[in-house]
Order: structure tokens, then C-alpha cells, then sequence
């Protein structure tokens, strides 16, 4: 059977006022492309699981969201999406289906609704893929009828078995970086996090050898690539995440991931993790001030109780050379319209090498989202192609929607102004300079 492995494009903001402003400032959609050009891991996770004797290729959508005309002489085609895709996705199922061709759907979205998702698929995959895909393979392969495959329903997935992702299927497609996933899910699970929504088990880490193992498959197939890790925490487990940096040290790889600030703690991990290639962590401060952070996790409070040291928290990284992209949320309840004015402050004190910053978005199936509809507080039922990070699809408590936008464009203005971002790096030089003057 010919299998095609369909990845959607990238995300798009729908608020015209703010994609005219990224158009126009450096830095501020850097991210989102970077996220645009990575290659699939799920997808390509499941090339690796599917049953030996079929033809698996992997394509990506096209960046107005149409397909690939090759899709229509598969079988099967697997398509992964996120929620600010998910119509697009839809779409491009639909067409699929109607030419004869069987689609599976996947994905955090696909997740959180799957009867929604039943609606333009043959085959619905709920939670992690690599349990159920076989059996998805093999159903289609019979023609058995449409159906939803959860994978509660299965041995539940070990991550020390996990198999090397098909890279190989990417072809010579030139990316800027490459994925690896050294953990899945954080022990934190704040309420707006939609990974919660598809990894229903606990906090797991990977075989620091089968990391490794990863990368050098990488490494042998595209010699200079970049690594992206996976990751919604890498480093919760500071032993195991020093035993990680140890095995990638000789490797010669640069490596970017996501971590918790907690990391600027522990000196020893940070010299360890500069010595195995750690070029940028990205750093989910949420808020420049504790009142905002206070009860956003379901299981501790631990980033209301770090407010107090981020600045001191991200010295601390970048002095070892590594640099921080600090992440804020706008939109949280107990901000007001000062929220902006804080930012501008906290970033110009601090000085982290990139800042991003997003909208609140309350994702299908998150414990936000479900609030917020309690409370009559979302704007637009099911839009879910406003989930994309930049659009205000809700009322917040301590502003308007609109004063919650024109913030967003006053901070682009100011954070990715030509100037700002010259002072950010001049800042991470200076904080990266004093610490290797310092005599040991």
C-alpha cells in the first residue's frame, strides 16, 4: 500500500495589523518561521512503526494550504495538525476522500476532538501515535470501516523502545533544524498547555544513549544540522539531563530546547550543557511579575514562586554563553494594560538575547479553555484558526480585547525595533564576557 505522510504548513496570524508589523520588524515572526520549517517528528515517528511492505512518503502541505497533487495516487494519507490548521487539514481530507483515498487524522487537536475530527476522516488517531498507527495501517490496508483509535486502547507507548525516526524520508529538503525528542510531556502542566491534552501520562525521559543514537542519524544523513529538541521541559531532571549533555558533548552538535528557568541554578548543568552545544534555551516566563503566575499550574506554583529571580535567572544562563529567547504571555488573569509597560522594563533590565511574546490561547481541551467557556469569556465559538498564538479570540479580566491587541502591536514596535534588538545581543555579550573573565 502507498502511504503519504502529510505535515500542514506553518502558522499564520489572521490579525492583519500585526502580520503587516512582522513583515516590517526583525525578529518578530523568527520563531513562528523557524517552527514553519521543522520537519514533522510524529509524522515521521510513524513512517518508522509502520508495518514492513508498504511505500511511505512524506510530503508537506503547501503554504496557501493545499496539498501536493501526488497525495491522490496513494492509499492512505496520515495528516498531523495543530488547531490553527485544523480547517485547512480538513479541507485537504475532504478533497482526499472524495477522490477515493483513505485519511487518517492526528494530532493535539485531533485529540481533544475526535468526533469532530470523524466528521472528514476515515481514521481518527486520539493520543500518542506510535501504539496505533500499525493497527490504522492495517485496517485500511483491509478496507475496514471508519473508526476512532485511541490509544488508551493499547500498550501504552515506552519511550526507552521508541525506534529511530524515519529522517530519510525528508529527502533533500533543506531545513534550518532538525527535531529530536530527548522527553515528552512537563510535570508542571499549566492550564493553557496543549500538549496536556494528548500526553495523558506522567513526565517521561528518554535512554540518553537512544538520543544520541537520534542525532547521529541526523548527523549522517545532513553533517551540519542543527537540532531542534522536541521537548516541553527538557531539563526537569537535572541528572539525567546532565548525563544527556555528557553523551552529546562529543558529538559537535548545536542544539536549541525548551526549559524551565530552574536550569540557572545548577552551574554545573549550565557549563555542561554549553560544553555539549547548547546554543539558546527558550524560557516560558509568562510574566514579568508573580501575580499573573499564580495558579496558571495545575499540579505546583513554581512560577510565581521564580518571578522574583528571572532576571537574576537569565544573567545566569547567558553568562555561560548560552542564550535565552524569554517568552511572555499577554492576556493572563491580574494583568492590566501595565502589563505592557512591565515587559518593556523587565526586557530592557534583563537583556535576554530574543524575547517572544504570544497572546493567551485558550486550545480545545485545555483546562483554559474549558474555564473560559464556563465563564462566557470566549469570543468566537470554535475558531479554532485564531488559536494561532497572535489572534484574541477572549475576554481577558483586566483589559479590553482591543487594549489587549493594540498592546501586542506597541510591544512589537518597541521589542523588535532595529535599536532593542541590537542592545539585547550587545547585553548578552556583556553578561557572556564578564562571566569568562571571571578567574576560576
Amino acid at each position: 500500500m502507498k502511504i503519504g505522510l502529510l505535515a500542514m504548513s506553518g502558522v499564520r496570524a489572521h490579525d492583519k495589523k500585526l502580520l503587516e508589523l512582522g513583515l516590517t520588524l526583525p525578529g518578530f515572526v523568527e520563531r513562528s518561521r523557524i517552527i514553519a520549517s521543522l520537519p514533522s517528528l510524529g509524522l515521521l515517528y510513524l513512517a518508522a512503526v509502520t508495518p514492513p511492505g508498504h511505500d511511505v512518503r512524506y510530503f508537506e502541505a503547501e503554504s496557501d494550504g493545499g496539498e501536493p497533487r501526488e497525495l491522490y495516487a496513494f492509499e492512505l494519507v496520515a495528516i498531523s495538525t495543530f488547531s490553527a490548521q485544523i480547517f485547512e487539514a480538513y479541507a485537504i481530507a475532504d478533497r482526499l476522500r472524495k477522490a477515493g483515498v483513505k485519511v487518517a487524522l492526528g494530532g493535539l487537536h485531533v485529540s481533544a476532538l475526535p468526533d469532530e475530527a470523524a466528521e472528514h476522516a476515515d481514521y481518527v488517531v486520539v493520543g500518542e501515535g506510535e501504539n496505533t498507527w500499525p493497527a490504522v495501517v492495517e485496517a485500511a490496508a483491509r478496507g475496514d470501516p471508519p473508526r476512532v483509535f485511541r490509544s488508551s486502547d493499547f500498550e501504552a507507548v515506552d519511550v526507552e523502545r521508541l525506534p529511530v525516526p524515519r529522517f530519510d524520508v525528508l529527502g533533500d529538503r533543506p531545513y534550518n533544524r532538525y527535531t529530536v525528542q530527548t522527553t515528552r510531556g512537563c510535570p508542571w502542566r499549566c492550564d493553557f498547555c496543549a500538549s496536556t491534552v494528548m500526553l495523558q501520562r506522567p513526565y517521561r525521559r528518554r535512554s540518553v544513549d537512544h538520543v544520541r543514537r537520534d542525532i547521529e542519524c541526523v548527523q549522517r544523513l545532513h553533517p551540519q544540522a542543527f537540532i531542534e529538541f522536541a521537548d516541553d521541559n527538557t531539563f526537569v531532571d537535572k541528572s539525567w539531563g546532565k548525563d544527556l549533555c555528557r553523551a552529546l558533548a562529543p558529538l559537535n552538535v548545536k542544539w536549541f530546547t525548551e526549559t524551565d528557568i530552574s536550569v540557572a541554578e545548577d552551574s554545573e548543568l549550565l557549563d555542561l550543557m554549553a560544553r555539549a552545544g547548547c546554543r539558546q534555551v527558550l524560557v516560558g516566563l509568562e510574566s514579568p511579575s508573580a501575580g499573573p503566575l499564580d495558579g496558571i499550574e495545575q499540579r505546583a506554583n513554581r512560577k510565581a514562586r521564580w518571578a522574583s529571580r528571572y532576571a537574576r535567572a537569565i544573567r545566569a544562563i547567558q553568562s555561560h554563553g548560552i542564550t535565552v529567547n524569554a517568552c511572555f504571555i499577554l492576556g493572563l488573569d491580574g494583568q492590566t494594560t501595565d502589563v505592557f509597560r512591565e515587559i518593556i522594563g523587565f526586557v530592557r533590565d534583563s537583556e535576554p538575547f530574543d524575547v517572544q511574546v504570544t497572546i493567551l490561547t485558550a486550545f480545545p481541551g485545555t483546562p483554559l479553555h474549558e474555564r473560559l467557556l464556563r465563564e462566557g469569556r470566549i469570543l468566537e465559538a470554535r475558531a479554532w484558526h485564531l488559536c494561532t498564538l497572535f489572534d484574541v479570540n477572549f475576554r481577558p479580566s483586566g483589559m479590553t480585547p482591543q487594549e489587549l491587541r493594540e498592546g501586542i502591536y506597541e510591544l512589537g514596535g518597541q521589542l523588535y525595533s532595529d535599536e532593542a534588538t541590537r542592545q539585547r545581543r550587545k547585553g548578552f555579550f556583556r553578561q557572556y564576557d564578564r562571566h569568562s573573565q571571571t578567574p576560576a
